[in-house]
């Protein structure tokens, strides 16, 4: 599959509508994403079952702050809607092989156990600070 152009209109319904989706945040100016785009190219055609995707930081400024890019390029990975890979730099043909080997290989059902897991500690911290007592379990 090749590597497709996503906007902020577009990025959410991607994540969701996707089991694995890479997004590459690069810019025109950005010498090192010229010469990670080549590769992310080439690596997207052995993957047809995973979605790569592009995001242009000068385009997508807001989406590109609400991702928290501070680095380009940076490479972030979702598996079933979660963020499981997010990383600054570009990588080389195996980094990026290794890295799409890793999303595939992950145990799903433990990254989801662990969200909730932390999505309910810090439900409880935040609770705690305002001062509202939490029924033990």
């Amino acid at each position: 599959m090749a590597t497709v152009d996503i906007t902020g209109e577009q990025f959410a319904s991607t994540v969701e509508d996707n089991d694995i989706v890479l997004v590459d945040f690069w810019a025109e100016w950005c010498g090192p994403c010229k010469q990670f785009g080549p590769t992310y190219s080439a690596i997207s055609e052995k993957h047809p079952d995973v979605v790569f995707s592009k995001v242009d930081t000068e385009a997508e400024q807001q989406l590109a702050a609400e991702a928290g890019i501070t680095s380009i390029p940076t490479l972030m990975a979702f598996r079933e809607k979660v963020l499981v890979f997010s990383q600054p730099g570009a990588l080389n043909a195996q980094q990026l092989e290794q890295v799409v080997d890793a999303v595939k290989a992950l145990d799903m059902e433990e990254v989801h156990a662990h969200v909730a897991r932390s999505q309910a500690e810090a439900a409880a911290a935040a609770a705690t600070q305002d001062g509202t007592q939490i029924p033990e379990a």
